[in-house]
């Protein structure tokens, strides 16, 4: 399953475009890390004592995808998807991978929460808020959280890729 090309965001944006821009940009880029590898070295952690993976960090973003625009957002009641029984909020999960799971399957429930998170957010301005922590937090902190949490696994991507099979860039 190959990844769109990935567009630069557009540097005269209003707020909206420039903010879901972003966090496309960054999701294509954590896709991209991931082609042209198998499921074995999908698997590979990064270095120990981290178990972290890139078919990890695809399972853990579709449960931050899913935590954020179903859970926080519109106060959806969503299990967990790849986090154990022990952690219901699924909000740190993902990581931990079972033996069989794979990447073609990882990657289309992550595409899932995608587009279920762009329909979610499709009606909403940036300034309506949903319940958080005892306070309202709005889509705009949402988004901004969303762009910072992939750019920082974005980061983790490119450092395993490049453990992997020497491939950096993208």
């Amino acid at each position: 399953m190959s990844t769109p090309d990935r567009a630069m965001p557009p540097l005269d944006a209003d707020e909206r475009t420039s903010l879901t821009s972003w966090l496309d940009f960054y999701r294509t880029t954590l896709a991209q890390k991931c082609e042209g590898l198998d499921d074995e070295r999908l698997r590979e952690a990064s270095v120990e004592p981290s178990p972290i993976s890139l078919l990890g960090l695809i399972q853990h973003m579709a449960e931050v995808e899913r935590n954020w625009f179903r859970r926080i957002l519109v106060q959806e009641d969503a299990p967990p998807i790849f986090t154990p029984d022990a952690d219901p909020s699924g909000h740190d999960g993902g990581f931990d991978l079972v033996e069989g799971a794979g990447y073609e399957e990882a990657l289309s429930i992550w595409r899932a929460e995608v587009e279920r998170a762009r329909a979610n957010c499709a009606a909403r301005s940036l300034d309506d808020t949903s319940p958080f922590m005892g306070g309202q937090v709005t889509l705009r902190w949402i988004y901004t959280h969303m762009i910072g949490e992939y750019a920082r696994h974005c980061g983790h991507a490119d450092l395993i890729r490049e453990r992997i099979d020497g491939r950096t860039g993208v």
